[in-house]
């Protein structure tokens, strides 16, 4: 075993140069990750003569030591401190070609080095050894894979705070992309309770998944008993409601809201105030559809004490209803007849026809139809904060 010892340096030479030949990508990498390659393939050279020579069992022989620690003695023999760098580098896949080259370069060289009558022997623990490396090299990747994956989680659940707390600036940005989002426009924020059935990273890849299928993004983040994924990639100026039905079978029991499509990640803080404010306000609507729109539920925001709630309805309802004249007198006279048109008709002297008229501009001017029950609460709510704002309309010209 003297004369492999000796060989080491020249057969790891030999192994470096069959490499770059028969893998093209090994070409591709730097002179300093070809250097680790080279650490990597002495290590394992070196590695085998201490293996051959240690009596079975010894702390010198972790191969053949029978203890749950083997395959990590050996892999920090073999590869020392590079697997944290090298993992990012090339894949499981290409180490294992790698491993492989080496011991083939190895092998056929050993008749070169030893005595004839050793040959044999050398050979058939080359390939116990080479069977051992192999599940080292396996558990380097599978260790650095789950600290990877622990890493990614933490900063993910960063990002999403940051979108949360209105701080997403250019480091939020650059964190998110490293985590896979591609920053495509159009951005929501889905809030709803945390499944309890599914660990959390089955649950968050299962919403990636099902956001992958719809063409979205996906951020995933737990909150105490609150899931919150940021959506990207929606329709900008669209209705959020689709892209967060893909994902609303994930969330756990209760209501699941979505805010407003917002531009990008930096304003998503935006949907997020509103679907934070829609979930606190969501028992007001026991029968709110799941999702729901955090813009459907402005009536019990408004009432739960949201600013920008009450802002909204009195802004973009009441104010350009005040500024037509008749319209608020119309709806106050239609929800006093019960939402009779002819009892409104009567009421304000004017024929049924043109009350229908008048509902139908109600409708037009703000999106929401006076003959809905739902939508007439949102046009009533808006009504009183209008009128407690003390604000009034600008006629038209």
């Amino acid at each position: 075993m003297t004369a492999l010892q000796r060989a080491t340096g020249s057969l790891a030479t030999a192994a470096t140069a069959r490499m770059e030949s028969d893998m093209p990508w090994f070409s591709g990498l730097s002179a300093q990750e070809r250097s680790w390659v080279g650490l990597i393939v002495q290590a394992g050279i070196r590695g085998f003569v201490d293996w051959y020579a240690a009596p079975a069992g010894s702390d010198a022989d972790p191969g053949r030591a029978d203890t749950d620690d083997a395959a990590t003695d050996l892999a920090s023999q073999v590869f020392g401190a590079a697997p944290r760098e090298l993992t990012g580098v090339i894949s499981l896949r290409q180490t294992v070609d790698l491993v492989r080259t080496g011991i083939e370069v190895v092998e056929a060289n050993l008749d070169g080095v030893l005595d004839p009558r050793d040959t044999a022997a050398v050979h058939a623990e080359l390939l116990r050894y080479a069977r051992e490396v192999a599940f080292a090299t396996a558990e380097v990747y599978a260790r650095a894979a789950e600290v990877r994956g622990a890493w990614d989680a933490r900063l993910e659940a960063l990002v999403v705070d940051s979108v949360l707390r209105a701080e997403a600036d250019e480091t939020v940005l650059s964190r998110a992309s490293a985590l896979g989002w591609s920053g495509r426009a159009g951005v929501a924020v889905v809030l709803g309770r945390l499944g309890e059935a599914r660990t959390e990273t089955d649950l968050f890849d299962d919403v990636r998944r099902r956001a992958r299928a719809a063409g979205t993004d996906a951020l995933c983040a737990a909150q105490g008993e609150r899931m919150v994924v940021v959506l990207g990639g929606v329709e900008v100026d669209g209705d959020p409601l689709p892209a967060a039905s893909a994902v609303a079978s994930t969330f756990g029991p209760g209501p699941v809201v979505v805010g407003p499509v917002t531009g990008d990640l930096a304003s998503a803080h935006l949907s997020a105030r509103a679907a934070l404010s829609a979930q606190r306000a969501a028992d007001g609507w026991p029968a709110a559809p799941r999702p729901v729109r955090s813009d459907d539920l402005l009536p019990e925001r408004a009432l739960a004490g949201d600013g920008h709630a009450r802002r909204h309805l009195v802004e973009e309802l009441y104010l350009p209803l005040a500024a037509q004249g008749s319209m608020v007198a119309t709806l106050d006279a239609y929800a006093d007849a019960g939402g009779s048109v002819e009892g409104t008709a009567r009421a304000l002297f004017v024929h049924a026809n043109t009350v229908r008229y008048r509902l139908r501009q109600v409708s037009e001017l703000t999106g929401y139809d006076p003959t809905d029950p739902r939508d007439g609460l949102t046009l009533r709510v808006a009504l009183v904060l209008g009128r407690q704002s003390r604000r009034t309309g600008t006629p038209p010209l």
